[in-house]
């Protein structure tokens, strides 16, 4: 009788957890339909890559980036828009996850769990999706980029609305033209379907003195209050080893002004041991260097900052945005537009956004608002560190901002070379961050130019002429 029981007991409870198992299968399914179809992997539910009755997709001022004719799926008309703007339009494929057309593909079909694709024209809501991007100021960045022949990417947002109005990466290719990925021509394509604006994060070298400044002006480090930090000659021994500048070039006596004009590693590195590993990882913690930020409903790649506790050699390359092993630093380029951003905005970070209106307040079905912001430093710490940063012209727009040359491999002079500010113009809220990965070049002559030439573009774009 006991094992009649027992028996009974057990096939009631599995009957419960299969009727529980199904009714959430159930709803699921039902209330996240949009995501379900949005999936590369059930592309065939409505055919080769279901974007045969996709609606259109536009840049800000209303240009074509993507649209069905005749049950094809066609891209911008000019090749060098549709290589600039392949992974934020996506292509057929639907390999890169973060696109629009890969995210938002069930909106821009109208599937519908019950009709499917047949939904009633009735029943229709709008298809299109406007985007904040810039054609032509993606086109001019990517053009940029392109003669590098380096994996990189550039991106500009206004950290007064989140609106991003260039975001490129490289390598690219043409979506109206795909090529066919072999072994033969693999290392050529290689990361391709990746997003370096959203999706990697790279050495950021000397754009980390950012972090380093602010760390020092919110703690008010003791270095800051002597008439110089420190007295420069290209190389110094910090615990076990030597930390030089760039080029082993000497300084002299530098303040902090100086320091970051000049990029002085000598100085960044005494003010990281001056300001302590506990309040170096604060601050880096504290402006996002350890977090993801989000774009829309896509949260960006993490960067890295581990600040060692005992090794005085390693805390000071960490501080000039070195760093080895465990403790080498990482960035992302989005990451560093948002800081950059919340510096010229007192502190407050504006959430970036790719999607300026569509398919029936798109941003509202994911819950996302626009003008969001969080505070990422405190007012006072962001106009200290604003004084002290370099000033530059940047295709006509005044702008502050840092280059950043990060050593990869000294011996065969290997760098990642960066460009990262924002405009001081009132009417030019312009943020931006520029990476050229694996270079011999640096991010005075390698990453500044792409961004002088996209800024001309963008300032254009957001001023409306």
């Amino acid at each position: 009788m006991k094992r009649i029981l027992r028996r009974s007991t057990l096939v009631l409870i599995f009957t419960i957890a299969f009727i529980v198992g199904i009714g959430f299968f159930t709803v699921e399914l039902v209330m996240g339909a949009k995501d379900w179809i949005a999936q590369p992997y059930n592309a065939h539910v409505s055919g080769s890559s279901g974007l045969e009755e996709a609606g259109k997709i536009l840049d800000r001022n209303g240009n074509v980036l993507a649209e069905t004719v005749d049950g094809e799926r066609m891209y911008n008309g000019d090749e060098g828009v549709r290589r600039a703007l392949l992974h934020t339009v996506g292509d057929n494929s639907l390999n890169i996850s973060t696109a629009v057309q890969s995210k938002y593909r069930s909106l821009l079909t109208n599937y519908s769990l019950i009709w499917g694709l047949n939904m009633p024209q009735s029943m229709r809501t709008s298809r299109d999706i406007t985007l904040t991007v810039d054609a032509p100021t993606c086109k001019t960045a990517y053009e940029a980029l392109e003669t590098t022949g380096c994996k990189g990417a550039c991106v500009i947002y206004n950290y007064k609305t989140g609106e991003v109005i260039c975001s490129v990466s490289n390598p690219s290719y043409d979506p109206q033209n795909p090529p066919e990925i072999t072994e033969e021509n693999q290392s050529e394509y290689d990361g391709v379907y990746l997003d370096n604006v959203l999706s990697s994060a790279f050495t950021p070298g000397s754009i980390f003195k950012i972090v380093t400044a602010a760390a020092a002006l919110e703690n008010n480090a003791p270095l800051l209050s002597q008439p110089s930090i420190c007295y420069c000659n290209g190389t110094e021994t910090f615990g076990s080893s030597d930390v030089h500048c760039y080029g082993w070039m000497p300084h002299g006596s530098v303040d902090l002004r100086r320091a970051m004009s000049e990029s002085c590693n000598i100085a960044f590195a005494h003010l990281a041991l001056d300001v302590g590993p506990e309040k170096m990882q604060s601050m880096a913690d504290k402006i996002g260097i350890n977090s993801s930020f989000n774009v829309d409903d896509t949260p960006t790649a993490k960067g890295h900052y581990k600040a060692p506790e005992t090794d005085d050699n390693v805390l000071a390359w960490t501080g000039i945005g070195q760093g080895f092993d465990e403790y080498e630093d990482k960035v992302n380029p989005m990451q560093m537009a948002v800081i950059c951003g919340a510096i010229a905005n007192r502190g407050s970070a504006m959430n970036p956004t790719y999607i300026k209106s569509g398919t029936g307040g798109i941003l509202e079905m994911m819950g996302i608002k626009h003008n969001e912001s969080h505070n990422l430093i405190n007012s006072d710490t962001a106009q200290k560190v604003d004084d002290v940063m370099p000033s530059y012209t940047l295709g006509g727009v005044n702008a502050h901002a840092k280059t950043g040359t990060a050593e990869i491999d000294v011996s065969n002079n290997i760098n990642n070379a960066w460009f990262v500010g924002y405009s001081t113009e009132a009417d030019c809220p312009l943020a931006f961050a520029c990476v050229v990965a694996r270079t011999n070049g640096i991010g005075d002559n390698t990453a500044r130019p792409i961004v002088d030439a996209a800024m001309a573009q963008a300032a254009k774009a957001v001023r409306g002429y």
